[in-house]
């Protein structure tokens, strides 16, 4: 399968060609055909997989075909959750669009909303927005959902865990009820499916993998570890494997700073990025990272799913998400673009629940290791999963050989968010 095999007009696979994609994806193979038909549908695809090609450039071809007759109107609207992905997303649609006639902008909270303003004033056929920005924005006038004919819910999951339900109920009064509805989630919860529900009409189910598996190039590993010395362990393994760009998450924001000091302390470049930094900040800590001005990232799960790093190769959980569908998404950030990575889990003896949770959701037993010096106080995880598969004690930190796969696709890149502190919710499995 190729892309000219997917019914894409020629601009479009120029776009694609310069950018070097040489194959579609499974859920770009599955959903722009779909989508070029009109079908509303409800797709689960795991993160890292092309999604953000699977809806963009049928939607480009879709609004090229008939274009805006005189001054441009939003004839296509993009909700995300996070500021991150909302970039990303926009980013992604100027590359596919070079050769079309087509203006897009994003709007996300955190920044000035004059000129965001002024550009929607001068019209445009594309906009991807965070839901509060884009209520703002409508509050004052500033734009018109009124000519909406395609909607696009991306990371839905997430956005209905970051508290937008209501947003979402609020931008839905707001654009007409005859459109196509194009819904994305990593998971089919069931708020999910509810949500599906009451907006998709008749939709046509696409699931390019398992819900809720693992890209299956990541090596993930876990290791026990004692609570107190995770800094100095986590500075062992970046300097000893001389580890050059690395993502770690932390549960709180809180926990990203004082994280993010120790390692500046033992002369490692790192940076945060989480809710309370300002839009300014997070893109300049992500830029430098990309970069390679910054060696560490330290995250909270607001990022988990915006951040779109090519070749990345580690990932690390500092601590574990206490909802299990984020471990999914914070190592999903490696092993991307056919590449392989890794994901190295440091958990500590009040993680094991939420170890537990994760390899319950995604239906596997991870090997526990140890590292000398470094072990939990309790050396033995309770319960009935008491040292099962323990690897011997391990000092040494690999580097993975990063090797791009066959061929390459295009894979998907906001807000404050007190979702990093939520509450475990039901886990409801898989369907």
């Amino acid at each position: 399968m190729s892309f000219e095999n997917l019914g894409l007009s020629s601009p479009i696979l120029q776009a694609v060609k310069e950018k070097g994609y040489i194959t579609p994806s499974p859920i770009q193979e599955k959903a722009i055909p779909l989508v070029l038909d009109r079908k509303d549908i409800l797709a689960s695809a795991q993160t890292g997989t092309g999604k953000t090609a699977g809806f963009t450039l049928p939607i480009l071809q879709i609004l090229s075909a008939t274009p805006n007759q005189g001054r441009r109107k939003i004839r296509s609207l993009i909700l995300t959750p996070t500021r991150e992905l909302a970039a990303q997303i926009y980013d992604n649609i100027k590359e596919y669009s070079v050769y079309l006639d087509i203006k897009a902008t994003v709007v996300f909270g955190g920044v000035n909303i004059n000129p965001q303003i002024s550009t929607l004033k001068n019209g445009v056929d594309i906009l991807v927005a965070t839901p509060g920005r884009l209520l703002d924005l409508h509050s004052q006038r500033a734009l018109s959902l009124a000519n909406v004919e395609i909607l696009v819910l991306d990371e839905a999951d997430r956005m209905l865990d970051m508290g937008f339900a209501k947003d979402i109920k609020r931008v839905l009064a707001l654009i007409p009820e005859r459109r196509q509805n194009l819904l994305f989630s990593a998971t089919f919860s069931l708020e999910i499916k509810q949500l599906a529900a009451g907006i998709l009409h008749d939709p046509e189910m696409v699931e390019a993998s398992p819900e809720n598996t693992t890209v299956e190039k990541i090596d993930q590993r876990v290791i026990l570890a004692d609570k107190g010395r995770k800094p100095s362990m986590l500075v062992k393994m970046i300097k000893e494997g001389n580890w050059e760009q690395v993502l770690v998450f932390t549960r709180t924001k809180h926990g990203a700073n004082k994280l993010t000091e120790k390692l500046q302390k033992s002369d490692i470049t790192s940076a945060a990025i989480h809710g309370n930094k300002s839009q300014g900040a997070r893109t300049k800590a992500l830029d430098d990272f990309k970069k390679g001005e910054i060696q560490v990232l330290v995250a909270t799960d607001i990022a988990a799913r915006g951040l779109d790093i090519p070749l990345l190769p580690h990932v690390v959980n500092y601590e574990l998400p206490n909802v299990p569908e984020d471990y999914v998404h914070r190592i999903g950030r490696t092993g991307r673009a056919g590449a392989t990575g890794e994901a190295v889990s440091l958990v500590c003896n009040e993680e094991y629940d939420f170890l537990r949770g994760i390899e319950k959701l995604l239906g596997q037993k991870f090997v526990r290791e140890t590292m000398t010096g470094y072990e939990p106080i309790e050396e033995d995880e309770p319960g009935p999963t008491k040292s099962e598969h323990r690897r011997p004690q391990n000092n040494n930190f690999r580097k993975p050989n990063i090797q791009g796969g066959g061929g390459r696709s295009p894979h998907s890149g906001g807000g404050s968010s007190t979702s990093e502190n939520k509450k475990p919710k039901k886990f409801f499995g898989r369907r």
